[in-house]
């Protein structure tokens, strides 16, 4: 199977960075509404979270959720690792990041929609999470320095990207060697046609 990442994008870049914001805005200040996505505790139960995990995690965090897999199916975080969450959203995976790398471990979340990161801050506040924080930023350039990151894990963000390889060149900027990527994200097998790309619609869920 040939998995493209990286295809030709005439979309006006901060107009899809706005019309994603604006969606993920409305999942963090209103996750009532109802979206044509899967959110909250019923997707994290979908996506096999354990209870476990989510007992640590508050409401606020939970009931934002909107990942479309589950990045901890691929192995369990260890104590003292500094993990870095790529598109963090309401923080529901840096927090469960947080408690499993506990003592000694760090987590860095980095976001783009601001509802988002103040929402995950609450959060954090809330539970006593003194071992993560969030940052403002794109996949494209993230706020980390080289070499930081134990492990990467990220989840319904990727595909959301319009340049893939460059998230990807700076997730191995910011890994250590022999870090680990850790994501969850939809995958297509067929090409994507020019006119769907240039669909802003179509790339905000």
């Amino acid at each position: 199977m040939t998995i493209s990442v990286n295809p030709v994008i005439s979309t006006n870049v901060e107009a899809l960075r706005c019309a994603i914001q604006d969606e993920y805005e409305l999942v963090a200040t209103n996750p009532e509404h109802g979206f044509h996505f899967h959110t909250g505790r019923p997707l994290a139960n979908m996506l096999g979270y354990k209870d476990e995990w989510l007992e640590k995690i508050p409401q606020v965090s939970i009931e934002s959720f909107a990942g479309t897999g589950n990045p901890f199916s691929l192995g369990i975080l260890q104590h003292g690792e500094k993990v870095v969450d790529v598109g963090s959203g309401a923080g529901i995976d840096s927090l469960i990041a947080a408690w499993m790398v506990a003592p000694g471990g760090e987590v860095i979340g980095v976001d783009m929609t601001d509802a988002m990161i103040a929402k995950a801050n609450q959060a954090a506040q809330e539970n006593g999470f003194g071992n993560v924080k969030f940052l403002k930023g794109y996949a494209e350039k993230l706020p980390v320095e080289d070499g930081w990151a134990d492990v990467i894990i990220s989840n319904g963000v990727l595909n959301l990207v319009p340049d893939k390889s460059a998230a990807l060149m700076e997730m191995e900027r910011i890994l250590k060697p022999g870090g680990r990527l850790q994501i969850g994200d939809i995958l297509v097998q067929k090409a994507v046609p020019d006119d769907a790309k240039q669909d802003i619609a179509l790339w905000t869920g």
